[in-house]
C-alpha cells in the first residue's frame, strides 16, 4: 500500500470517530441523549486514535527512524475494537464487554508505550529525542485511567468513593494521556506550523516540564487514593507550573512569528482552551468543599476541553499534517493548503466564539452554540476530502516548466491575512449573533408556553441563604430567588443524624454529620428547583425544600444544570430498574449456595454474654440472581441470633462500619431508650447492656429513622430467651420472616414500595425459598421446636407446616397450647404473628417424607416465604 493510501485509511478511522462523536453530541443537544457517549466517542475514540497514529509519526521524525506500519495498523485496529466494546458495553450494561474492551485498550496502550520506549533506547542521539518520553509516560496514564473506568462500571461504590475514582479516572485519561501527548508534540509542532525558530532552551524546558507534569499527576492520583481532596489543588498547581514552563516558549514563538493560517489559528486557540480549562479546574477545586464538588468541577469543563481543546486540536493538526504526509510535489501541497485554509478565519471565530458563549453562565439555550461549533468543526473533514481531491487532479510541472517563477510563494503576513479574511470574520460574527437570536427565541417560546423552564438571563447578582437541617426538616423549606440570580446556600446540620442537601440537577453538599456545615453553590436560578436529603428514606419522611425562581415561569422539574450536558459523575448502570425484574422462580441458586443454618445453638454458659455487632454495608444475594446492598449486623440479614435464659445479662458493643448513621433496639430488654438506642455515626461505637427478665423470642432492629427502611434493608435479628422449665426436644430451629422491597440490582430498599407495603419478596432467614433449595433434614418420630419471629416491617405471618400439626404453641410469653392442652388431644394448625411478635411451635413428624412450611398468607408464601423439612425414617 502506498504512503498516501496508508495515511488515508488510518486517518479515516480518526475521521469516523469524530463524525460519530459529532452526531452523538448533536443528538444530545437536541434530544438530551447521554453525554457519556459523546465524550467517549470523542476522547477514547477520535483523540486516542489520532494520538496512536501521530505520536508514532512524530517519534519517527524525532528519532530519524521509521516504525512499522503493520504494527501500528494492528495497534490501531485493536484499540478500535476495544474502544467500541467499551462504548457498547457501557451503553448496554454488559460489563464483561466493558472488561474485554478496557483490557484491549490498556494492552494496546502498553504495546504503544513499550514500542516507543524501546525505540528511544536503541536510537542514535537526537536533539529532541527526549520528547518521546512524553508519549511513554502518557501510555502509562492511559492504562491506569482505563482500569479505573472499568472498575467504576462494575464496582459498588459509595458516592464519595465514586467521586474519588471518577476524578482519578478523568485526570489520568485527560490530563495524562491526552495532556502529556499534546505537550510533548506541540513543543516541535507549534513552531513548525508557525515557521518559527526553536531555541536551545526549549529542549531544557521540555525536560523540566515533563517532570512537573508527571509530579502533578502523581499528586492528584495520591489525593484520590488517600481521600485528601484538597491535595488535588496542589497537584493541579504543579501541573500548571509544568505547562507554564513550556508555555513561555510557545507564547514567545507566537509573538515573534504570529500564525497566519487556519492550522495555526485553530491550534493556538485549542492550546489556550487547554490552559484555561486547567486553571478553571484549579479554581473549582479551591472552592469545591467536597469530593462531589471536585468531580462536578471536571464535568463542568467537558465542553471547553472536549470541543474547544481536543476536537479543535485534532482538526487543526489534521489540516497541517495532511499536506505534509500526502505530499505529491509543491503544486499539490500548495493547492491542498489553499483548500484547507479556505474560510479559515471564519471557522476559527465561529467555533471558539460558540464555545465561549456556551460556557458563559446564564446564556439561553447554550446547546444552540454547541451545535454550531460541532457542525463547523466537522466541516473541516469535508474540506480535507475536497482538498485531497483537488490536489490529486493537478499535475506537477515538468522540464522547463520547473523553472517558472512561483507566484505567491512568500509567507503571507498576519495583516495581509486579516485583510483578506475581514469579510469572513464579519460573517462569523453574524453567525454567532444569529445563533444567539435563535437561542433567545427558543427560550421565549418555551417560557411563554408554560414549559418546564424559564430562561431568565443571569443578573450578575447573588442570593445567599442560611439553611438548617433539624428534626428531619430543612429550615427554611422554601427559598425565593429572583430569576437570574446565583444562589449560594450555607447549610448546617443541627440534627443528631447524617443528612445532605441535594438539588434536582445533581448539586449536593455531600453528607454532613451533626454540627457540620457546607456551602452549596446552586448556580444561576432560572426556574423552580426541588431539593431534598438523599439519605434513604429521609425524603419520604418530609425532608424536602423548594427553590422558587421569582419572576420566572415556575416548574418543579430539574434545572438545566450544565447547559445541556447531563451529570457525568454518575456512571451508567445496567441495573437502573428494580431488581424485581430479575426474579425468576424457576432459577436455581449457584451450585455452591449454602442456606443459612436454622439450628438454634445452645445458650453460652454463664449469665453474662458479651456480643459485638458490627454494622456493614454488604452486597447480598436475596434470591437467585437478585442482589441488594443490605445494611447488616455482622454481615448477615437477619443478624446473629442471641440465646440466653431469664436473668442473663447481654453486654452488646455496637460498631458502625457503614456509611451512614445506625442504631439498635433490643425488645428483649426493658430500659430507658435515650442513650443505648441512640444513632451513632460511621466510625463510632456504643455499649448497650440489658438484662433479660422475660422469656420469648424478641426482635432487635435499627431504630434510626426512617425505621421501616432500615429494617427492610436488613437491620434486624432475634433474641431467644428460654422459658423456665422448657421441655427437651431433639432439635430447635429459628425462622425470622421479613420482607424485601427491591431497589436496583445491588441497590438499597425502594422506599416507594415500602410506603405502599408492596414487597417483592417475603422470606425466612433472609433468602427466598432457600429451604426449598436446601431442605432441612430431621427424623421421623423426633420432637422438634420451631421458633418463629415476624421482623416485618409490615407483613403479618401465619406459620404453618403442611402435613404437620402442632401440639404445643407458645406465643408472646405464654403457652396457648401445651402437650395437646387439657384434653391431651388438642392441636393447632398455624402460629399467627404480627410484625415484632414471636413464639414457637412443637410437633413430631409422623413419617418420612417432605413437609413444606409456609406462611399461610399464601400470596406471601408465593413470594418466597416457604421451605421444606426433609424427614427421613427413624433410626429405630
Amino acid at each position: 500500500m502506498s504512503r498516501r493510501a496508508w495515511y488515508a485509511v488510518i486517518n479515516g478511522v480518526v475521521v469516523a470517530w469524530m463524525l460519530a462523536a459529532g452526531i452523538a453530541l448533536l443528538a444530545q443537544t437536541l434530544e438530551q441523549s447521554p453525554s457519556w457517549l459523546a465524550v467517549h466517542l470523542l476522547l477514547l475514540g477520535g483523540a486516542t486514535s489520532a494520538i496512536l497514529i501521530w505520536s508514532q509519526h512524530f517519534a519517527d521524525t524525532i528519532l530519524r527512524k521509521a516504525g512499522s506500519r503493520t504494527r501500528l495498523g494492528v495497534r490501531l485496529a485493536l484499540h478500535t475494537i476495544g474502544a467500541l466494546a467499551v462504548v457498547v458495553g457501557v451503553t448496554t450494561g454488559l460489563w464483561m464487554l466493558v472488561l474485554a474492551g478496557g483490557t484491549l485498550v490498556a494492552a494496546t496502550a502498553a504495546w504503544h508505550g513499550t514500542t516507543l520506549g524501546v525505540r528511544l533506547r536503541r536510537a542514535l542521539p537526537s536533539r529532541f529525542g527526549g520528547l518521546v518520553l512524553y508519549y511513554v509516560a502518557a501510555s502509562l496514564t492511559l492504562i491506569i485511567g482505563v482500569t479505573l473506568g472499568v472498575i467504576m462500571a462494575r464496582a459498588d461504590l459509595t458516592g464519595t468513593e465514586h467521586d474519588r475514582m471518577f476524578v482519578a479516572h478523568v485526570t489520568m485519561n485527560v490530563l495524562g494521556w491526552i495532556g502529556l501527548t499534546v505537550v510533548g508534540t506541540v513543543v516541535l509542532l507549534w513552531p513548525t506550523v508557525l515557521h518559527a525558530r526553536i531555541g536551545e532552551q526549549t529542549r531544557r524546558r521540555a525536560r523540566i516540564a515533563l517532570v512537573a507534569l508527571c509530579v502533578g499527576l502523581l499528586v492528584v492520583g495520591m489525593a484520590c487514593l488517600t481521600g485528601v481532596w484538597v491535595a488535588i489543588l496542589l497537584g493541579t498547581v504543579v501541573y500548571l507550573a509544568g505547562l507554564a514552563v513550556i508555555g513561555i516558549d510557545l507564547v514567545g514563538q507566537a509573538v515573534r512569528t504570529p500564525p497566519v493560517n487556519y492550522a495555526g489559528w485553530s491550534m493556538g486557540a485549542a492550546l489556550a482552551w487547554f490552559a484555561a480549562t486547567i486553571v478553571a479546574f484549579g479554581v473549582r477545586v479551591a472552592t469545591a468543599g467536597s469530593w462531589q464538588g471536585v468531580a462536578s468541577g471536571f464535568v463542568a469543563l467537558l465542553v471547553p476541553f472536549g470541543i474547544g481543546f481536543a476536537a479543535q486540536l485534532v482538526m487543526a493538526a489534521l489540516s497541517y499534517l495532511l499536506p505534509v504526509v500526502f505530499g505529491g510535489g509543491p503544486v499539490k501541497v500548495r493547492a491542498t493548503n489553499v483548500e484547507l485554509d479556505r474560510f479559515g478565519l471564519f471557522r476559527v471565530v465561529v467555533v471558539n466564539g460558540a464555545v465561549l458563549l456556551a460556557v458563559i453562565p446564564g446564556v439561553p439555550n447554550a446547546g444552540v452554540f454547541l451545535g454550531v461549533a460541532v457542525v463547523v468543526l466537522l466541516s473541516t473533514v469535508v474540506q480535507s476530502v475536497r482538498a485531497l481531491i483537488v490536489a490529486r487532479s493537478l499535475q506537477e510541472p515538468t522540464g522547463g516548466d520547473r523553472h517558472v517563477r512561483r507566484e505567491g510563494a512568500a509567507r503571507p503576513t498576519m495583516a495581509g491575512m486579516l485583510h483578506v479574511n475581514s469579510g469572513a470574520a464579519m460573517a462569523a460574527i453574524g453567525v454567532l449573533v444569529l445563533a444567539a437570536s435563535v437561542g433567545v427565541a427558543v427560550a421565549n417560546v418555551s417560557g411563554s408556553g408554560g414549559a418546564a423552564s424559564s430562561s431568565s438571563a443571569a443578573t450578575g447578582r447573588t442570593t445567599s441563604v442560611h439553611m438548617v437541617m433539624k428534626n428531619m426538616r430543612f429550615s427554611p423549606s422554601t427559598i425565593d430567588v429572583p430569576a437570574g440570580n446565583r444562589l449560594v446556600i450555607h447549610v448546617t446540620n443541627e440534627d443528631d443524624m447524617v443528612h445532605d442537601l441535594t438539588l434536582a440537577d445533581g448539586i449536593t453538599s455531600g453528607r454532613l454529620v451533626e454540627g457540620e456545615s457546607a456551602t452549596v453553590d446552586a448556580g444561576v436560578i432560572t426556574r423552580t428547583v426541588d431539593g431534598w436529603c438523599s439519605i434513604v428514606g429521609h425524603r419520604q419522611l418530609g425532608m424536602v425544600f423548594t427553590v422558587v425562581a421569582t419572576g420566572a415561569t415556575a416548574s418543579h422539574e430539574a434545572s438545566d444544570g450544565m447547559q445541556g450536558m447531563p451529570d457525568m459523575t454518575q456512571t451508567p448502570q445496567a441495573g437502573a430498574t428494580s431488581a424485581a425484574a430479575d426474579i425468576d422462580w424457576a432459577r436455581m441458586p449457584a451450585a455452591g449456595f449454602t442456606a443459612r443454618d436454622p439450628l438454634l445453638k445452645p445458650a453460652a454458659s454463664g449469665t453474662v454474654h458479651d456480643v459485638t455487632l458490627t454494622v456493614r454495608d454488604t452486597v447480598t444475594e436475596v434470591a437467585p440472581g437478585v442482589e441488594q446492598t443490605l445494611w447488616t449486623y455482622n454481615g448477615t440479614a437477619p443478624g446473629p441470633t442471641l440465646h440466653g435464659e431469664v436473668g442473663d445479662t447481654f453486654r452488646v458493643t455496637l460498631v458502625n462500619a457503614g456509611d451512614m448513621g445506625h442504631s439498635i433496639d433490643f425488645h428483649a430488654g426493658s430500659l430507658s431508650p435515650n442513650q443505648p438506642m441512640r444513632t451513632i455515626e460511621p466510625g463510632q461505637r456504643l455499649t448497650y447492656t440489658f438484662t433479660a427478665t422475660r422469656a420469648g423470642i424478641w426482635l432487635y432492629h435499627c431504630s434510626t429513622m426512617p425505621m421501616a427502611a432500615h429494617i427492610a434493608n436488613g437491620m434486624f435479628g432475634a433474641v431467644v430467651i428460654d422459658p423456665p422449665g422448657l421441655d427437651p426436644v431433639a432439635e430447635q430451629f429459628v425462622f425470622v420472616q421479613s420482607e424485601y422491597y427491591l431497589g436496583p440490582q445491588k441497590g438499597v430498599v425502594d422506599t416507594a414500595k415500602l410506603a405502599a407495603e408492596n414487597p417483592d419478596l417475603v422470606v425466612f432467614n433472609g433468602y427466598a425459598n432457600q429451604y426449598v433449595y436446601r431442605p432441612i433434614e430431621v427424623k421421623a418420630g423426633q420432637r422438634v421446636r420451631i421458633w418463629v419471629l415476624d421482623a416485618g416491617p409490615n407483613k403479618a405471618s401465619s406459620f404453618h407446616v403442611v402435613g404437620g400439626q402442632f401440639d404445643t404453641v407458645f406465643k408472646e410469653g405464654d403457652y396457648l397450647l401445651k402437650n395437646g392442652g387439657s384434653t391431651g388431644v388438642g392441636g393447632s394448625q398455624a402460629l399467627d404473628l404480627q410484625p415484632a411478635q414471636g413464639g414457637f411451635v412443637e410437633l413430631t413428624f409422623p413419617a418420612a417424607g417432605d413437609y413444606s412450611f409456609v406462611t399461610h398468607i399464601m400470596s406471601d408464601a408465593e413470594k418466597g416465604a416457604t421451605g421444606t423439612f426433609h424427614v427421613t425414617a427413624s433410626a429405630g
